[in-house]
């Protein structure tokens, strides 16, 4: 897992002082952890997307903001709450979710928003 910054998330992520529109720069779909060291929550999340990193290593990027340190990109995305994850695809808009989300449910999202693709090619 990565800590982006301003300038590795607009080589990386979006590069908005260049695009007004959504034009994601990855190879691989990501999903982007926004928290604060002092947020238990995010504290509780971090393990869980440790163990996604590993799994779906290869497939996905999982990247981490640190809203303290990087709060342009947090105002960018109007974080309000923490911990709070973008998700996105490679060719559609990003989607936000907030809050510790659980496993299971993180999968459901990374397979369905992030990897849908890959799912519709394998069922044809």
């Amino acid at each position: 897992m990565e800590h982006l910054t301003k300038e590795t998330f607009l080589t990386k992520v979006f590069n908005y002082e260049k695009n007004k529109e959504w034009k994601f720069e990855g190879s691989l779909p990501c999903l982007i952890d926004f928290y604060a060291d002092w947020c238990a929550p995010c504290r509780m999340v971090a393990p869980v997307l440790e163990e996604l990193a590993k799994e779906y290593a290869g497939k996905i990027n999982i990247y981490k903001i640190d809203t303290e340190d990087q709060q342009e990109l947090a105002a960018i995305f109007g974080i309000r709450s923490i911990p709070s994850l973008l998700f996105c695809p490679l060719n559609e808009p990003p989607q936000m979710a907030q809050g510790a989300l659980p496993k299971n449910t993180l999968k459901q999202v990374i397979d369905d928003v992030l990897l849908k693709k890959e799912t519709l090619e394998a069922k044809k």
